[in-house]
């Protein structure tokens, strides 16, 4: 499955991804070698993810998402899609 995902990490923050084969890609951070950064920061789950038929589509909400502020994940992961426009005006404020 290809998807835009992400990830919580045992320190409390946010991984973001993309991946052309989804359950492989968290079998490799579940077990330590999916990336740097979340292999430093185990355990790690999956909060959310959103599935799309193009690699270079997922890779592009993985790059909208890392771009987000905390509370935007957080309102993306709660699915609280209304919550996202506000969220979205006050990093411009």
């Amino acid at each position: 499955m290809i998807a835009a995902y992400i990830l919580s990490c045992g320190d409390g923050s946010y991984y973001v991804g993309s991946s052309r084969n989804l359950e492989h890609r968290i079998m490799q951070h579940y077990s330590g070698a999916g990336s740097e950064y979340t292999s430093r920061r185990m355990p790690v789950e999956l909060v959310w993810y959103e599935q799309f038929d193009r690699i270079d589509e997922a890779y592009a909400r993985e790059k909208q998402v890392q771009g987000w502020s905390r509370a935007k994940r957080e309102a993306l992961i709660g699915g609280r899609i209304m919550d996202l426009k506000a969220l979205a005006k006050k990093d411009f404020a």
